[in-house]
């Protein structure tokens, strides 16, 4: 087959593959439309004319409360962390250090407070930031975003203060330099990806903080700590390293407070919380759990704080500081402002009033974004936009109703007073309501799109198999596999095109794609379905279905029965949402059940045992053979190694009383310095061991005796890939105090070792897939050709049609053939490897892939790994000694041993090859094979 037909095959095939997962995507990743549309001071939703008189110079909406506002953000700061339990006499390392803060608020009760600061997920870093700035919802399509951000074009709180002349000085995490380009007036980013670094952002943060705060040249701060986050993610929150950092950030607060001035206000929040282990990014209790502490030295509370902290989402955060410095509530901002701080010093009827104004706001600005939204987009139900609408009306026009009694009146009835406690209270419905009718549209999955893009990637798969099965036995494989379902694809596209033209929509090139290839796909299959009778004429390998009995069909459809059952049942349970919470236990137990079920149907058809003699078989004894104990020893091993499995598990936010596996954890959250050590010796070693096995079977069947640059990479290559990451494993594990003066050549390494290590590998893959070819051939006569033949036109046979290995096969046949009629016994063509030249192209990918995924998790999760890769060794053994006991006894000759050896040689490279060519695929050098000397080694070879 020419080249470029194949090239156009593989592309249409991607491109099938492409639009199958973009559209299941598009119906999976919550998405929602964000608005263009910003607020600004001349918008229509100034408070009631009484009101609006006593705005002071420079405030938009409501009056201006704080001139200044520094904002701290303590990145992973979790509720426990900020939270102070007097009565705890042994506090965990992670409890009662932020002391400063509860000082404050029990001295001051009026002047601060801290909340429950409830992060909506997904609780990744950038998606909070999001919600923290705009007031909105960000989606789980933009975790993808997360270490590529993109600058928010959503209006937000920066953009508005920018907009009215405040000056916002930042410092910290340069992820905000990516989300607001040009918004600063004064920036000081630090990186932050390296996680495993503790004190750089913190101590550049520090090094600024004081001066800038005493400068006075800004009107908004923001400060964003991550080494709370990063000491999490290092050590987790139970360790000593965790109660350092939280005393820093306690030292830190008492050093601000000094510093600022009676019209400043400072929040103190965490933009999510933290699991026992340190990771974020899920939506369990303590990843959406955090810390949001508000303090003022005027006083800013009408009454005493609640017994219990009152949690509030953080989107509230938005609108609150927006009305407190005087600047308009971004535009998609569905956050509900915090009433109490616009209480003031007056009595509860004016406080009430000052609450009420700002709700009436807060609620037409939300009421206005939802009829933005509502235009532009289908997401919002029509029947719960109606009920919004009413509850927004009925609350305004009450509100209008009771400013015109109480306007002008000195003193207020008891009457009123209570109504202005049941108008908050609608205020805050309408609110509340409308930001769980969001959420709950925005995470509304779309499930035709869904089984779509399922069913375009199943019929993709079965398109493989069916063209691959075309490419063997057509010469016409060119327009039946590639130009008609173009044209039928193309076709389909444009008469699409040509609809939403006419009937001026819009144009979706997700949908127009998937449906192309799915025209594509049809029309691929309609011209298989006419060329099958003619595939079948030309294989000739099986009779034509009308020749076949019922009793065969039904036994040949009965066989596929069972197996296609098995694996449909297994995709069908991945939509079980009880299946996926117990897939740990449930999978393991199925594999087990089915070694041990193919162990049992080889005993029950006879292939395990072997009659003695006609006395025996007379008493009905018989012995097993050999071969069993063999495997029973792979069976034995299998099942250890999946019960030693199940000591490395990930609890599910399902299953609360679940307790992760220790080995989840990284060694740097280990407190004994021993068992790190100790932990550290034996990652290293496994890793060591992973890599000599692998080079070890390389050797042992000959697939490291040619001087190709793949082999040199296995030899030398694989080595230094150990070493980069058991020297990143060192630095990465050590705590920070144990450094001393090489913090900084730290740093570089903590950087510059995975470089490496993903460096090597690319190398490795790159040559892979370069010349995958491990094989070592030697030809002791002046051939005539080359071992592999060149392509020759059409294939004329079935085995020319899988070209290398069947290639070299015919060619040692051919020249065994000639030499063994020209009477010599003396073999000519010597092949290393040759057995095992799928597997050890296998094997070594999926080794360079294992030393990044060793890299990507924590050091102990090395022992999963190396399971992982003995599990897969016993089980393609167990399979290989399973169908050589299950194989046909009358099987023999060099065309069954070709065609068998494929599959056999993809499973562990060494079955058939060696019994049938026992000298000429050498898996060794004929030194190492005492005994055989090559010039008799091929006397008695059948021609």
């Amino acid at each position: 087959m020419q080249r470029w037909p194949v090239l156009l095959f593989l592309a249409w095939v991607c491109l099938l593959f492409f639009a199958g997962i973009g559209l299941f995507m598009s119906g999976f990743l919550l998405t929602r439309i964000e608005l263009a549309s910003s607020s600004s001071c001349s918008d229509p939703l100034v408070p009631p004319p009484w009101e609006r008189q006593s705005l002071p110079p420079g405030s938009c909406w409501s009056p201006q409360r704080f001139s200044k506002a520094v904002l701290v953000i303590v990145d992973a700061l979790r509720f426990e962390f900020a939270h102070f339990n007097p009565a705890k006499a042994s506090p965990l390392p992670y409890e009662n250090k932020l002391s400063f803060l509860h000082h404050l608020a029990t001295s001051q009760p009026r002047h601060a407070r801290l909340y429950r600061f409830r992060a909506d997920p997904p609780t990744a870093t950038m998606q909070r930031i999001k919600g923290l700035t705009t007031g909105s919802l960000p989606t789980f399509i933009d975790v993808g975003s997360n270490f590529a951000t993109y600058a928010i074009q959503e209006d937000n709180l920066l953009a508005q203060l920018v907009q009215n002349g405040r000056r916002v000085v930042f410092m910290g995490d340069d992820t905000w330099e990516g989300l607001f380009p040009k918004k600063f007036f004064r920036s000081y980013f630090f990186p932050s990806f390296n996680v495993k670094d503790l004190h750089t952002v913190d101590d550049g943060i520090l090094q600024h903080l004081y001066p800038t705060v005493d400068s006075g040249e800004w009107d908004m701060l923001i400060a964003h700590f991550l080494g709370v986050d990063h000491c999490g993610h290092k050590h987790g929150p139970d360790h000593p390293e965790m109660a350092k950092k939280l005393t820093q950030m306690n030292d830190m607060l008492r050093s601000l407070v000094d510093h600022l001035g009676n019209d400043t206000l400072l929040l103190v929040a965490g933009d999510h919380g933290m699991t026992e282990t340190g990771d974020h990014g899920g939506d369990s209790e303590k990843e959406v759990n955090a810390a949001l502490f508000v303090y003022s030295k005027t006083p800013l509370f009408g009454t005493r704080p609640p017994e219990e902290p009152e949690a509030i989402p953080q989107v509230n955060l938005v609108p609150t500081v927006a009305l407190l410095l005087g600047v308009p509530i971004p535009y998609s901002n569905i956050g509900e402002v915090m009433a109490e701080l616009f209480s003031g010093d007056g009595d509860t009827v004016s406080a009430a009033l000052q609450q009420l104004s700002v709700y009436h706001i807060n609620a037409k600005q939300v009421d206005r974004f939802l009829h933005s939204y509502s235009l532009v987009a289908q997401d919002l139900p029509a029947e719960q936009l109606q009920r919004l609408q009413e509850l927004f009306s009925g609350a305004v026009e009450e509100h209008t109703q009771l400013l015109a009694q109480v306007q002008g009146t000195t003193l207020v009835p008891p009457e009123l007073e209570s109504r202005l406690g049941s108008l908050i209270s609608r205020f805050q419905l309408y609110l509340r309501e409308a930001r769980a009718v969001c959420t709950q549209s925005w995470a509304r999955f779309h499930p035709l799109r869904m089984v779509g893009g399922c069913t375009l990637i199943a019929t993709s798969c079965l398109l493989c198999y069916m063209a691959s099965e075309l490419a063997a036995a057509l010469d016409s494989f060119y327009h039946s596999c590639l130009l008609y379902p173009l044209l039928w694809g193309l076709v389909v596209a444009v008469l699409l095109g040509l609809a939403c033209v006419f009937t001026q929509e819009g144009l979706d090139l997700l949908l127009v794609l998937s449906w192309a290839a799915a025209a594509s796909q049809l029309g691929f299959f309609w011209h298989w379905r006419g060329q099958h009778p003619k595939r079948a004429r030309l294989v000739g390998s099986q009779l034509p279905l009308a020749s076949v009995g019922l009793r065969q069909r039904l036994q040949a459809w009965l066989g596929l029965a069972f197996p296609m059952g098995i694996l449909l049942f297994r995709c069908g349970a991945m939509f079980s949402d009880s299946f996926v919470v117990a897939e740990a236990r449930v999978a393991p137990f199925l594999l087990a059940s089915l070694v041990m079920l193919l162990v049992g149907k080889l005993h029950w058809d006879g292939r395990l045992t072997v009659a003695e003699g006609p006395k025996q078989q007379l008493l009905g004894f018989s012995s097993y053979r050999r071969e069993i104990w063999y495997l029973l020893c792979l069976v034995a091993m299998l099942l250890v190694c999946v019960r030693l499995s199940g000591f490395f598990h990930q609890c599910r936010e399902e299953i609360p009383q679940c307790r992760p596996s220790l080995f989840l954890s990284p060694l740097a959250s280990l407190r004994n310095t021993r068992a790190k050590n100790l932990f550290y010796l034996l990652c290293v070693a496994l890793l060591a061991g992973l890599v000599y096995a692998v080079r070890s079977w390389l050797r042992h069947y000959g697939n490291l005796n040619s001087s190709d640059p793949l082999v040199l990479f296995v030899r030398w290559g694989f080595p230094m890939v150990v070493l980069c990451i058991a020297c990143y494993w060192a630095v990465a594990s050590s705590a920070d105090d144990s450094l001393g003066k090489l913090q900084e050549l730290v740093q570089v390494a903590v950087v510059a070792f995975p470089w490496a290590v993903y460096g090597l590998a690319s190398m490795g893959l790159l040559l892979l897939l370069c010349n995958p070819m491990t094989v070592f051939a030697k030809d002791r006569r002046e051939s005539e050709g080359s071992i592999v033949t060149p392509y020759l036109g059409v294939p004329s046979s079935e085995v020319n049609l899988l070209h290398v290995i069947p290639q070299i096969y015919k060619r040692m046949q051919e020249s065994q053939k000639s030499r063994l009629e020209q009477g010599s016994c003396k073999a000519t063509v010597a092949a290393y490897g040759l057995g095992s030249v799928y597997s050890a192209a296998l094997v070594i990918a999926l080794t360079l892939l294992g030393f990044l995924l060793i890299l990507l998790h924590s050091e102990r999760l090395s022992l999963a790994f190396l399971l992982l890769f003995l599990e897969a060794f016993v089980l393609l053994h167990i399979h290989t000694c399973a169908r050589g006991l299950a194989g046909d006894a009358g099987e023999s000759g060099l065309s069954k041993a070709s065609s068998g050896a494929f599959f056999c040689a993809l499973v562990c490279g060494h079955l058939l090859a060696p019994c049938c060519f026992p000298v000429l695929l050498f898996h060794r050098p004929p030194a190492h094979i005492p005994g055989h000397p090559l010039e008799c080694s091929l006397c008695g070879l059948p021609p």
